[in-house]
């Protein structure tokens, strides 16, 4: 009767292993330079044993990016004992070390966003998600639109900086958070009606 659980954990260990794996290849690659073929032999299988594992490269593809997703919300989990401008800082800093880290997955991301659904998708959620998670903190009582509009901007505005950020390397990147943190209370104010001082001390 245990024969049959062995071979289940040996096939989530395989396909922990080829998801793994699949992470490096889209991570290093752009999505629409590597096909299943090449995949299955960057991993060490055959075409069909990979299609028995993942039915299309987008599943394979989508698989490797939830992995990605869960990572970033680790990173960038808000302390609820902390203030919002604090769990801001500290969310910001998480996310900047895991772009730091990842500067090569970063950058297939963003550039794959244009032509791939599933990325643009994931990065929309993530940016809707964040949008709100600042402006919830930031405004208990409910935001202004003008607020939503500029922190939907400053989402925006944070990519293109990490993405020349991780070019140059010439900020450092507590710098760069600082900098972040304040074009966004920029904005806030520049919206006329910017948060509660008792919100951003």
């Amino acid at each position: 009767m245990s024969e049959p659980a062995y071979r289940r954990m040996d096939v989530d260990e395989r396909r922990a292993q080829l998801l793994e794996r699949g992470a490096e290849l889209f991570t290093s690659h752009p999505y629409d330079e590597l096909s299943m073929q090449e995949i299955a032999k960057a991993v060490g299988i055959s075409k069909a044993l990979l299609y028995h594992y993942f039915p299309s490269k987008q599943a394979f593809f989508e698989e490797t990016l939830s992995t990605w997703a869960e990572r970033l919300r680790k990173r960038t989990e808000p302390d609820p004992d902390l203030s919002p401008v604090e769990q801001l800082t500290a969310s910001l800093d998480g996310f900047l070390s895991l772009v730091e880290e990842n500067s090569v997955a970063y950058r297939n991301l963003m550039q794959s966003a244009t032509g791939v659904s599933a990325i643009r998708d994931l990065i929309e959620e993530v940016r809707r998600a964040t949008a709100q998670r600042i402006l919830d903190g930031m405004y208990p009582d409910g935001a202004p639109p003008k607020a939503r509009t500029a922190v939907s901007g400053w989402l925006w505005f944070m990519d293109g900086a990490c993405l020349n950020w991780i070019e140059h390397r010439d900020v450092e990147r507590g710098d760069l958070r600082d900098l972040l943190l304040g074009v966004l209370m920029g904005a806030l104010i520049a919206t006329g009606s910017p948060p509660d001082p008792a919100q951003v001390s």
